[in-house]
């Protein structure tokens, strides 16, 4: 039990590392939150500072969740229950930094780094669903609802586990409420179109 709370402490504390901010800042740009959308991801981190930093970005909240779930699948491998919370635990640690008020960013690249350690199929299947919407309709958004939405059904249809099915049943929703601002945006018709 310790070292599960160990795990925990620590997974929130790696998930609670704001990429985007800490990338920009280091290339001298100015603060992310003050600038295009104000998220701290790596839509908006691609939209002010460039390509470069927008895929860094990227690459390195997917980290986030990579690192702490592959551990904890390394460590508890007869757990999937202690796996599941870890991952809920660096996924609300992205949601809610301690480092920066506790205000973080939608979740998107940190839910996909989890993901890939948790159900690397159903995340092929998703990315496939991701990049079919954001090609015909350009926005990174849909994009980004429709995989959350389907990732918790595929991963109960490959994994077969019913603590991986509710962390990514968490993870999902958090993610589609998280774009609840995106979501009206898209039914209004003034979302912001994704130009590469």
């Amino acid at each position: 039990m310790f070292l599960l709370l160990v795990f925990l402490l620590v997974a929130y504390l790696i998930g609670a590392i704001p990429g985007g901010i800490v990338l920009t800042r280091l290339v001298g740009s100015e603060d992310i939150r003050q600038a295009g959308s104000g998220n701290i991801g790596a839509t908006n981190v691609y939209r002010v500072a460039g390509r470069k930093l927008g895929v860094a970005t990227l690459v390195l909240d997917a980290l986030k969740g990579v690192l702490p779930v592959g551990a904890a699948l390394a460590v508890f491998p007869e757990s999937l229950g202690s796996v599941a919370l870890v991952a809920a635990a660096t996924f609300l640690g992205h949601l809610y930094p301690i480092y920066i008020g506790f205000k973080g960013g939608k979740g998107v690249a940190t839910a996909l780094g989890i993901f890939l350690v948790l159900s690397p199929k159903s995340v092929l299947v998703a990315l496939l669903l991701f990049v079919l919407l954001v090609w015909k309709w350009r926005y990174i958004s849909l994009g980004s609802v429709c995989a959350a939405a389907v990732a918790p059904l595929l991963v109960f249809y490959f994994e077969r586990s019913t603590p991986l099915f509710l962390v990514t049943l968490f993870i999902g929703g958090m993610v589609i409420l998280r774009h609840r601002a995106n979501i009206e945006r898209l039914i209004a018709g003034t979302e912001n179109r994704f130009r590469a």
